[in-house]
């Protein structure tokens, strides 16, 4: 922060916003870090300037605000954040008047309006005006009156110090849980942990669901659109898991359906729909993609294993706490607790290799096997190109992609046996640097 996102530069992003969008109505809010105050007055003002009417809503969690901009008619939405990466970054998320994230192609023209300094600027008897206003009790109750819990769940909150600080607890609250808060104070400096809740940031928190005798904990990311769960035995549920057994339940509540995922997602998730005829859709990974999936195939459910997932019943944003409240209605309906939810769902062996591979050669590379794939794994039985390949067999899948930030070729693979795993990979890391030799 204040090197590559300056004020400065964001001013100029709110323009090109505008710009782009021919927005009238704005609704901003951010994050707890100690760059969002700064970065939120300068993209005002690039908003402002170009005519928009501006509503800033504060310290608010990601989804909310997603929320929020549609239940107000808003014509976009901007949430201020770096959500789970380190302090030190911030970044700008874009909403349009649904609620949706920015596709690629938007976010494109926004970057060509930057670098050719297009902006639309209103006179001066035209700018923009600034209020500030809190509206985040259309989310809130919008989640409170759609699921009812009917037991006292003693649920140990932890946002990290994060934008989830006040409503996650609060709505929990008004559910009827029992909450106990930890990293509960909003802390741009996030003292108490990393914004990213996996198995070592979450340590501390674990022991606390343990010592207190909780039956789950929620551990949210900076700006609420992730959650990682904890079940009462202060073990984290494994992330694949938990996503393949939650999307169990809705498909079996739906009686099908389609359900999105990524393409580094598990094949658990297939195994635990299938059986209740549903069908899993696979894009590459980040969540705007599943998003995309999801409202034009109207599926049911979707999400990636790093806790990102998407209701679309309520909207297209992935929610943390939305995620927490109807994951308990889950285990309710199932009469389950988390660890037996878990365990109702297959593991598999996972394996990761990296290639090193120029940065010219790599995309060239993975084309290649692209297309001799019937000859380097001839027994495999669909192939997906969506992001990389990924090559599926009877019992395990590969998936080869170019490294989007260094020069490497990166190889996952997922076996029903640690054998079949290494099996696998054998023929990948094989078929790769037999193609790296050949492409300079």
């Amino acid at each position: 922060m204040n090197a590559d996102l300056t004020p400065n530069l964001t001013a100029r992003i709110g323009a090109a916003i505008a710009t782009q969008s021919g927005a009238k109505k704005a609704l901003v809010a951010r994050d707890t870090r100690i760059s969002g105050p700064m970065l939120e007055n300068a993209l005002v003002s690039g908003l402002t300037s170009c005519g928009v009417d501006v509503t800033c809503m504060g310290i608010q969690p990601t989804p909310a605000l997603a929320f929020v901009t549609r239940k107000m008619n808003m014509d976009i939405g901007i949430m201020i954040t770096a959500s789970h990466n380190p302090p030190q970054y911030n970044g700008i998320k874009i909403f349009d008047c649904y609620g949706m994230a920015y596709s690629e192609t938007s976010q494109n023209q926004i970057e060509e309006n930057l670098k050719h300094e297009h902006y639309a600027y209103a006179e001066w008897k035209n700018i923009g005006r600034t209020q500030h206003l809190d509206e985040t009790q259309l989310y809130s109750d919008a989640i409170t009156h759609s699921v009812e819990l009917g037991k006292k769940w003693h649920v140990v909150v932890d946002p990290g110090c994060g934008a989830t600080y006040s409503l996650a607890p609060k709505i929990l609250k008004t559910l009827g849980c029992k909450v106990t808060a930890v990293n509960s104070q909003p802390d741009g400096f996030f003292p108490a942990r990393s914004p990213e809740p996996n198995e070592k940031s979450l340590k501390t928190v674990a022991r606390i669901v343990k010592n207190v005798h909780a039956d789950i904990g929620f551990a949210y990311d900076g700006d609420g659109d992730r959650v990682i769960f904890i079940g009462e035995d202060g073990k984290l549920a494994n992330p694949d898991c938990i996503l393949a057994a939650y999307a169990g339940y809705v498909t079996k509540r739906n009686s099908g359906g389609i359900v999105v995922t990524n393409v580094e997602a598990s094949m658990c998730i297939e195994k635990m729909v299938e059986p209740h005829g549903a069908k899993v859709l696979r894009t590459k990974v980040g969540d705007i993609y599943l998003s995309e999936a999801i409202k034009a195939r109207n599926a049911v459910f979707g999400g990636e294993p790093c806790g990102a997932w998407i209701h679309p019943q309520f909207h297209y944003c992935p929610d943390g706490i939305l995620s927490s409240a109807l994951l308990l209605k889950a285990l309710e309906d199932e009469d389950k607790n988390l660890i037996q939810m878990v365990a109702d769902t297959p593991t598999f062996q996972t394996l990761r290799e990296n290639i090193v591979c120029s940065n010219d050669a790599k995309s060239e590379v993975v084309k290649r096997i692209r297309d001799s794939v019937g000859k380097i794994f001839p027994s495999y039985k669909n192939l997906s190109t969506v992001d990389g390949i990924r090559v599926s067999f009877e019992n395990g899948w590969i998936l080869i992609r170019a490294s989007g930030t260094e020069p490497l070729v990166r190889l996952t693979v997922e076996g029903e046996s640690l054998k079949t795993a290494k099996n696998i990979m054998q023929a990948g890391i094989k078929s790769v640097e037999q193609f790296v030799g050949k492409v300079k």
